[in-house]
């Protein structure tokens, strides 16, 4: 797919999205926002790639919507291009490969939440989060979904309702991202995580995102019932056994994918 307002590049088993509107601090537009859910999908259909990364060009990550897309539009157009701003929410949660965001400078408005969707975060030291919509006279609905699973209920609620901005050690402490480097060592420690993630069993790690958010949705007895499901499932597999052969034999693993 040609690109315009992101750029897809793959090192190894991983695949880096790019968001590429650095004049524009990267915020959404209608053709970054389809294009970031159409990488996605190519990425999850990549049989080579098995972990992905979203990062941001120029000062900042992402700073949110881009406004100006607003005007002129009624309702029914209003409903469809809010539906491309929250789309990547869903093809985040849907994915059975881990996405990892790598973030700099601000993540306000929708890029907190592409933030609070990804699965892990790293954060450089100079990074500034919030659901800053509330400043302007809105709300941000669609990333309040994805950030009340990160934070709770008390924290969310300050976020979105004060439009707080806070640092990348808060964020840390709230539970929005998993680590906090110094910024010029953001895209090292990344990428030596995603390498990480990368080295697993590609069928463990699918099973364990796709059971992961399955489960989240369930009640507490449903959920231990459907994981052991899960797990059983994952034994049969030949990844499975290969991983426990090695383990016991004291060697590499070599994954099978199957």
């Amino acid at each position: 797919m040609d690109y315009q307002t992101i750029l897809v590049e793959k090192k190894e088993h991983i695949g880096i999205i790019t968001l590429n509107r650095p004049e524009k601090y990267n915020t959404f537009n209608t053709q970054l926002a389809r294009e970031l859910n159409g990488a996605l999908e190519e990425l999850e259909n990549d049989s080579d790639v098995r972990v992905v990364v979203i990062k941001g060009e120029g000062k900042h990550f992402c700073a949110g919507i881009d406004l100006n897309e607003m005007a002129g539009k009624g309702a029914v157009e209003l409903r469809e291009w809010i539906r491309d701003m929250d789309r990547h929410n869903l093809t985040l949660a849907r994915m059975q490969k881990p996405v990892v965001a790598s973030v700099h400078g601000a993540a306000v408005a929708n890029g907190c939440g592409l933030v609070c969707a990804c699965d892990l975060t790293v954060a450089s030291e100079d990074a500034k989060f919030g659901t800053t919509a509330i400043d302007v006279g809105l709300y941000c609905f669609g990333p309040s979904a994805p950030l009340s699973r990160c934070v709770g209920k008390k924290r969310a609620l300050e976020l979105l309702l004060t439009g707080e901005r806070i640092d990348a050690n808060k964020a840390l402490e709230f539970g929005i991202v998993n680590r906090v480097v110094q910024k010029d060592s953001l895209e090292k420690e990344t990428m030596d995580l995603a390498g990480v993630l990368a080295s697993k069993s590609p069928v463990a790690m699918r099973m364990a995102k796709s059971s992961f958010y399955a489960m989240t949705d369930m009640g507490y007895e449903e959920a231990v019932a459907y994981l052991g499901e899960a797990f059983a499932l994952l034994c049969c597999t030949e990844d499975a056994r290969e991983g426990v052969d090695a383990f016991l034999n004291k060697r590499k693993p070599t994954w099978r994918e199957r």
